[in-house]
């Protein structure tokens, strides 16, 4: 049985110095796994991109895995400060105003280098980054019960839970796949009308 690629970094880049030469591994990495695929991807081509040696690139990732875990990691972080930004802003809005900020915001974060997003999402389970992911999916979800706890008024009786799950279900499956659908060759108008219709859906569920 093969044996399974290690994914964590091998150390923690502290000074500028290092991260630098982090941050330009993950870029390259980055860039690789866009224009050619993981399959084509190795450690000295990632290493000749970045403009560092080999010797350097395995102080920090022990595989190219590893690396690919980095690139995933780097992207959700990225797409979830966007959406905890948005939970902060639409805290004291209405329920038709909040979602709908909501559901634009999830397609604009999953429309951040679309091409790069798809090729994550098939690298997930291989770079064991799918705890990571579940816990992304469990701090969005509750930020999203705070927001619905606090509009009651405003809702039909449903229990919270379930809501919360459909809720934020059906707001990323549209986002999700908007992006593997070819999200960088939608108009604005196709945009905003996937918007509304989410908007219209999930709304009518609450009320």
């Amino acid at each position: 049985m093969a044996r399974t690629p290690p994914t964590r970094p091998r150390k923690n880049a502290l000074q500028a110095r290092s991260r630098a030469t982090v941050d330009a591994l993950i870029e390259a990495t980055a860039r690789i796994l866009v224009h050619d695929g993981f399959e084509k991807a190795n450690t000295n081509r990632i290493a000749e991109i970045a403009g560092v040696s080999v010797g350097s690139l395995y102080q920090y990732f022990p595989s190219k895995e590893a690396l690919v875990a980095a690139v995933i990691e780097r992207h959700n972080e990225e797409i979830m400060g966007i959406v905890r930004t948005a939970l902060t802003e639409v805290a004291e809005l209405p329920i038709d105003k909040a979602v709908r900020r909501l559901v634009t915001v999830a397609i604009e974060a999953h429309r951040i280098n679309p091409k790069l997003h798809r090729v994550l999402a098939e690298q997930i389970p291989r770079t064991g980054q799918l705890k990571d992911i579940e816990a992304f999916n469990r701090e969005v979800q509750t930020l999203v019960r705070t927001y619905l706890e606090s509009r009651r008024k405003e809702m039909r009786k449903v229990d919270l839970d379930v809501a919360t799950f459909i809720c934020v279900s059906a707001i990323e499956a549209v986002a999700h796949n908007t992006v593997l659908h070819g999200a960088e060759m939608l108009s604005e108008k196709t945009v905003r009308t996937l918007v509304d219709e989410t908007t219209r859906l999930v709304v009518g569920y609450l009320r």
